[in-house]
């Protein structure tokens, strides 16, 4: 029986796993365990895997006893200490290097600079001066956002040279915050600023078969300032523009260095052409990887496990797909959180494809700065992604809430 060594992430990536035959050993924060980690695994070891001394002693004993021929993870803090654990055995897969240059921002644009991919001006910051000097080279809105973190955190669109202390005030501030939603994972730091890309948004999320990039879906991004709001797919695009992006990501992931597994890109289609924003070698967030499915029938997540054993077929360049499929965030107003309304009718909805509430009774709910900080989503279906993004939208509006202001001392 093969085995695969899984680093973080959901139960349903090791479930797949198992139905594909595979003997799955899994590696597990303590903080981040949830129900059916145990029952998933043939083997689960707890360690902090963004610690590479602790780390390394468990991996070689486990490799010693089970013999495992491929490492994934899906999970963006996982990535590296996947990519170490490939190179010290020479398991193929994506090499640390290679990770690290999706992980940080800075490294990236500077390697697609290096290799005359068309990206966006960048540099790292230390103080407000530093970003006011950029914005007198590179004129304004610029984008201040830590070098290397997750679900918008930290990131500020700088409209105007006035703006920049405060900004900059906010940012240093957040290093300081040990009450931040994954904050060991993701600690603030270095931060970096770039030049602003103007267009609409899209992310397009692909799978690489021994450097050959499949584009499976280019998804429609909408947001609130930088904090997502819904996502719908298959994109709304010409064929032209289409192909236009497919082909930039293709030379994106090519110029990374990126071979084998799942990415999501995240790009705008600017005045000048389709610029990269970022990309991570890892599922899409925000449960795009089940809009996919819907979507087109392709499961990514069983892919990433699939393809390091062949037990899956190579994807076509560009699948077509069979219907649409949308997802819509909600909000609470700042508070306690009482209570829900409009659950009932949305469960009811033929068109439903699933409804997530992130809060429980008893959460205290503050204003919404970045991805953590949403109540909710729906997501939905329909015959093509017109109907999906209205439905999508329609059923997150029948869902509040309830919220009491909270009184602190």
């Amino acid at each position: 029986m093969e085995t695969i060594l899984i680093v973080g992430g959901r139960p349903e990536t090791l479930v797949k796993a198992k139905a594909l035959g595979l003997r799955v050993v899994f590696l597990q924060h303590r903080d981040r365990m949830m129900d059916g980690h145990v029952e998933a695994s043939d083997a689960l070891f707890m360690v902090d895997y963004t610690d590479w001394e602790q780390t390394r002693p468990i991996v070689d004993a486990v490799h010693q006893v089970y013999k495992f021929t491929a490492c994934i993870s899906l999970g963006e803090q996982a990535m590296e200490t996947v990519g170490r654990i490939n190179d010290r055995y020479g398991l193929g897969g994506t090499p640390e290097a290679v990770s690290t240059l999706y992980k940080d921002k800075l490294l990236m644009r500077a390697h697609l600079a290096e290799r005359g991919v068309p990206s966006a001006a960048a540099a790292e910051v230390d103080s407000a001066a530093a970003i006011a000097e950029f914005g007198r080279e590179h004129g304004y809105p610029v984008v201040l956002k830590p070098v290397d973190n997750t679900a918008s955190r930290g990131v500020v669109v700088i409209e105007r040279a006035e703006d920049v202390a405060a900004a900059w005030e906010d940012a240093v501030g957040l290093r300081h915050r040990d009450d931040l939603v994954l904050g060991q994972f993701f600690p603030v730091g270095r931060y970096i600023v770039e030049e602003y890309l103007d267009g609409p948004e899209y992310s397009v999320e692909s799978f690489s078969f021994d450097g050959h990039h499949a584009i499976v879906a280019i998804t429609e991004k909408y947001t609130i300032g930088v904090v997502e709001d819904s996502h719908a797919l298959p994109a709304r695009l010409t064929p032209e523009a289409d192909a236009e992006v497919a082909a930039y990501v293709r030379d994106f992931h090519t110029a990374m260095g990126l071979r084998d597994g799942v990415a999501h890109t995240e790009i705008k289609i600017t005045s000048k052409g389709p610029r990269v924003i970022e990309s991570h070698d890892r599922l899409a967030g925000e449960r795009i990887v089940d809009l996919v499915i819907d979507a087109y029938g392709i499961d990514l997540e069983q892919y990433a496990t699939a393809a390091p054993f062949g037990l899956l077929p190579v994807l076509p360049e560009r699948p077509t797909a069979r219907r649409g499929a949308a997802t819509a965030f909600f909000r609470a107003v700042p508070g306690v959180v009482t209570g829900f309304t409009g659950t009932e009718a949305v469960l009811n909805d033929p068109d439903l494809l699933d409804l997530d509430i992130f809060v429980r009774p008893g959460d205290r709910v503050d204003e919404v700065v970045d991805n953590f900080g949403r109540s909710g989503q729906v997501l939905a279906t329909g015959p093509d992604t017109d109907t999906a993004f209205a439905t999508a939208h329609r059923l997150a509006s029948l869902i509040t809430v309830e919220t009491t202001p909270e009184h602190r001392p």
